[in-house]
């Protein structure tokens, strides 16, 4: 995944307006600034350079954590790294389904229990 900031100045040009928004649904925005003057957020493909974003390959100074409260608001690599993996873990199957789906792919010769997890890892790739 790939860890973006955004200024609040850029927001509509990025996300849209409340009458016409942008859908934006596969980024997943986990930390401000104190006054919200910028925002950075995790994707897992490229995102065009034009909307006003700036690729970055670690954390800044200045951020506070907004993804998980109990996680505190501390915010550095680390923290992004298992806010990578607590999106993988919520959108795998529970394991009761997981073992319902095997055994259904072998009785019919499916691979719907590999299919769901390969998506789930693209999806949500790691770092």
């Amino acid at each position: 995944m790939k860890l973006y900031k955004i200024l609040a100045a850029n927001y509509e040009t990025y996300f849209g307006t409340t009458d016409n928004p942008i859908d934006r649904s596969y980024i997943t925005i986990i930390a401000q600034t104190p006054s919200c003057d910028a925002f950075l957020f995790l994707c897992k493909d490229e995102q065009d350079a034009q909307t006003g974003l700036s690729l970055l390959s670690t954390v800044p100074a200045g951020f506070d954590f907004t993804y998980c409260q109990e996680w505190g608001l501390t915010i550095n690599d680390e923290i992004v790294d298992r806010v990578i993996i607590d999106l993988r873990k919520k959108s795998y199957p529970t394991i009761e389904n997981q073992l319902d789906m095997q055994y259904w792919d072998i009785v019919n010769s499916t691979n719907d229990w590999k299919t769901t997890i390969d998506n789930v890892k693209t999806k949500y790739p790691k770092r």
